[in-house]
């Protein structure tokens, strides 16, 4: 297949026809053949070999190739897979083409992602061995300009990780990779030079923060002299109408990085650049940068091409000594969530798309990748093009013995030196790979410890060579001997706390600070997905069958916490359907709290990341949208409360607060309407006019506590009546206690539950249905007919087979109706989508005849 030109530019990759080019790059990603070395001793494929592309598992090739069932992770049969079957390598084997090389041409191979170690032979000859080969997160470059020919067989004879080798993890969030993610899951890549390869480049920036009316770009690139005499050129670089160059002379076998600053190239001071920023806080502007170095004929000895955005991030110290973040000079609350990547790295770049447009559809900012994760850029790529900022570095599955396998002190499982040599150099690898990123702005180089302190300190020289963005020691409150206080917080919970608990002056993971990892613990699927992956005859009651989807640690591997959340707070469910409509306002309510609460901390708090965004396998816990990519209820609360302008029910003031996460000051016109449980007028109605600056909290208004249940709706609008953003609450008349004496690290349980016990005796309503497709986008309108509040309605948009169909991008679901209102919503679908069955369930819809 041929990739389009506009897209191998922006790769940076070029194609050989004819006589190979001075500077090509030839990506290995089709056509490829794997087998066990068990089954095949020599790198021959025939008809029993799989075909495969890379990047790839183990694991992902067999269920390509239909040895195990696309629906092996439902229900428990991945239980029976054979993981000794992967205790013997595995071939991975591709031909390609080369034209001959002229005098002067190197041929080299890119290795960008391997698990865990491989031999590497071409055309029959080794030319690196697995001593060398090993660690998923070093990059490899081997000259093959004496073993290539115009048809060349290429065979990587890869082995799995081993117990104490720190590979990629999923740690205790979803059950091990059957193949221990043994494979090539990053690029391949044969990359052509002229005497003089290009590799690594950089741009760096450099703003003025005050005015953010000019900046200072600096350019780096590595050179390397290829040949056996000395070399004389000019490294150029073009951008955005303008060019830049140095000249450099290379002695034979050289390897220089060469540095362009705005003292050398006038050109790379840019007035009124255009700024890379956040969501919310502006748009998030790209540059590209062709590169090449030339002789003085300018002929092309190698070229390559950079995307990177201006901006600048730096990080800071509170009076708590929390760590907070400035983008551009400009504070910025960090709201996100942490990624994982499929339990086989099965994650191609349409579901990359999907997954990072709904991070921006929940007004989320930021994504943490606890693990480098990506089987190429593209992730990347993307949050660079949709504003979403980038917390990227070491899992903590190396920081305990019974994940990495291996003794662990109190600075995790990196003890020798050779592995300290290898991490270190992983580290510079995984840097000057992603550096031109502009929206990775920190480096974790420890989760749940922090480093060694001479692994420390050559993390912060590796660092201070290759870029210029914060480091994080740690996703824990530790202090570091080498570098201080790592600024973050990591005190849980992971499992259920009512929504009081984050405006907790005595809560640990409260609203103060940054909190690099936390949630409510289960986050129960819609139901559809539930039946999916619950064997049907294990549906109700609950039973250990849904044990087995839930997390690996210790007490978070039932759903017993979720399960006495429901009784405290809505009462005991009474069968299947009933549970999942309670456990769904348990996640709706629970989590968007968690993210309010934050919002109406700052500038105290500082950052805020929900464990976790999504799941590596069919989940019951820690997930805004399941392995299926169909939201959980918690997508649309998150989506509400995280809105740029949002008004905010604070429960440790009992006061509505207005919060704005946007570039300037806003003013709007906040209205709070109450209404008791089964009134069909509100008793209450205020209009407020609010003016709120950014990265501020303003008060609206104090809020009595109802003698019984209380809807609250919230709403903005403009001078001109339109809505900027609503919001609705449940009030009680009592509050939740917190047992924090005898919490767990996990979790704090109330030892008494706020009571919404009487939304059962919410009177049924009617709520009619309007529904048109337009293209891909389904437009829903719902009228409350009733004399009570419409509560909780869920609007599906299924296939023929009842299945829904996803991605699925609603505007707004879960929603709650006033009497007599009416709501449009929209559901953008993808554009193949078949005809769509709409269906809509709510908590006190009347029954339909």
């Amino acid at each position: 297949m041929r990739i389009p030109t506009i897209l191998a530019l922006a790769l940076g990759l070029c194609f050989i026809t004819g006589t190979a080019g001075a500077a090509d790059k030839i990506r290995l990603s089709d056509n490829w053949r794997v087998q066990s070395a068990a089954v095949a001793p020599e790198a021959l494929p025939d008809s029993t070999w799989y075909n495969a592309k890379v990047p790839s598992t183990a694991m992902a090739v067999l269920m390509d190739n239909g040895v195990y069932p696309a629906n092996l992770l439902d229900g428990n049969s991945y239980r029976n897979v054979n993981r000794s079957q992967f205790d013997s390598p595995w071939w991975w084997v591709t031909d390609f083409a080369l034209p001959p090389l002229t005098d002067g041409q190197h041929a080299a191979l890119e290795l960008d992602g391997i698990s865990y170690r491989a031999d590497v032979y071409v055309n029959g000859k080794l030319v690196a061995s697995d001593d060398s080969i090993m660690g998923p997160f070093r990059r490899h470059t081997i000259d093959i300009t004496p073993y290539v020919k115009t048809e060349n067989r290429l065979a990587l004879k890869v082995r799995r990780a081993q117990p104490g080798e720190p590979n990629i993890g999923f740690v205790d969030w979803n059950p091990r990779p059957a193949d221990e993610s043994m494979g090539v899951f990053r690029p391949v890549t044969v990359h052509v030079s002229d005497r003089v390869a290009l590799s690594s480049p950089a741009v760096k920036s450099k703003i003025n923060k005050n005015t953010l009316g000019e900046a200072w770009l600096t350019v780096e690139a590595t050179l390397t002299n290829t040949s056996a005499t000395p070399v004389s050129g000019t490294l150029r670089g073009s951008f955005d109408g303008r060019e830049i160059k140095k000249a450099v002379t290379l002695a034979p076998g050289e390897t220089r990085t060469v540095t362009v600053t705005p003292q050398d190239a006038p050109e790379l001071h840019v007035l009124n650049p255009r700024l890379w920023w956040c969501r919310n806080m502006g748009s998030p502007e790209m540059y590209g940068m062709q590169l090449t170095f030339t002789d003085d004929q300018g002929r092309v000895y190698d070229s390559d091409t950079v995307r990177f955005g201006i901006r600048e991030i730096e990080d800071y110290l509170t009076s708590d000594n929390q760590r907070g973040f400035r983008l551009n000079g400009r504070p910025v609350l960090l709201r996100g969530a942490g990624w994982t990547d499929d339990i086989f790295l099965r994650n191609d770049s349409a579901r990359n798309e999907i997954e990072a447009t709904y991070v921006a559809d929940m007004n989320l900012n930021t994504v943490r990748f606890e693990n480098i994760w990506g089987t190429s850029q593209n992730i990347y790529d993307l949050c660079d093009s949709l504003g979403l900022m980038v917390l990227t570095g070491w899992s903590c599955q190396w920081e305990w013995e019974n994940y990495i396998g291996s003794p662990c002190d109190e600075y995790g499982g990196i003890r020798t030196e050779p592995d300290m040599n290898l991490i270190d150099r992983s580290l510079g690898d995984q840097v000057a790979w992603l550096r031109n990123h502009p929206s990775i702005i920190a480096w974790f180089v420890g989760s749940d410890m922090i480093p060694r302190p001479e692994l420390e300190q050559r993390y912060r020289r590796t660092l201070a060579r290759l870029d210029d963005r914060p480091c994080v020691t740690a996703a824990k409150d530790m202090t570091s001997d080498i570098s201080g206080p790592s600024g973050t917080k990591m005190a849980g919970p992971y499992d259920y706390v009512s929504p009081s608990y984050w405006y907790d002056p005595k809560a640990p993971g409260g609203n103060f600070g940054w909190n690099t990892e936390t949630g409510i613990g289960a986050q129960m699927p819609q139901r559809e997905s539930v039946l999916r992956m619950i064997p049907a005859d294990s549906i109700w009651p609950v039973s250990t069958a849904y044990d087995y989807h839930c997390t690996k640690a210790k007490g978070m591997d039932n759903l017993d916490n979720l399960t006495d959340a429901i009784n405290g707070h809505y009462g005991r469910a009474t069968d299947f359907n009933d549970f999942i409509r309670k456990a769904e306002l348990v996640n709706y309510e629970g989590t968007r709290t968690m993210f309010e609460a934050f919002r109406a901390g700052t500038p105290r708090a500082t950052g805020l990341i929900q464990w976790m965004l999504n799941s590596a396998w069919p989940s019951l816990y820690w997930q805004l949208y399941d392995h299926y990519l169909v939201p959980t209820s918690a997508y649309y609360s998150v989506k509400k409360s995280n809105h740029p302008v949002q008004l905010v029910y604070d429960y440790g003031k009992h006061a509505v607060v207005a919060v704005n996460e946007t570039a300037g000051p806003v003013s709007l016109n906040a209205s709070l309407i109450r209404y008791r449980l089964n009134d069909s007028e509100p008793y209450t109605r205020q209009s407020v006019p609010v003016s709120v600056e950014p990265f501020t909290v303003v008060k609206v208004a104090d809020i009595e506590r109802p003698d019984d249940l209380d809807f609250l709706f919230l709403s903005l609008t403009d001078d001109a009546g339109r809505e900027i953003a609503d919001n609705f609450y449940v009030l009680t008349a009592d509050e939740s206690v917190n047992d924090y004496e005898h919490s767990e690290w996990y979790m704090t349980k109330p030892t008494h539950y706020a009571s919404y016990k009487n939304l059962d005796k919410l009177a049924p309503t009617t709520v009619k249905v309007d529904s048109r497709r337009d293209g891909d986008t389904l437009h829903v309108t719902l009228a409350n007919l009733g004399k009570t509040v419409a509560f909780f309605n869920r609007l599906a948009a299924k296939d023929s087979e009842g299945q829904l169909i996803a991605p699925a991008f609603w505007s707004d679901n879960y929603l709650t109706l006033r009497p007599g209102e009416t709501r449009t919503v929209n559901c953008r679908l993808p554009a193949s989508a078949p005809d769509v069955v709409l269906t809509l369930d709510g908590w006190n819809l009347a029954p339909s005849n």
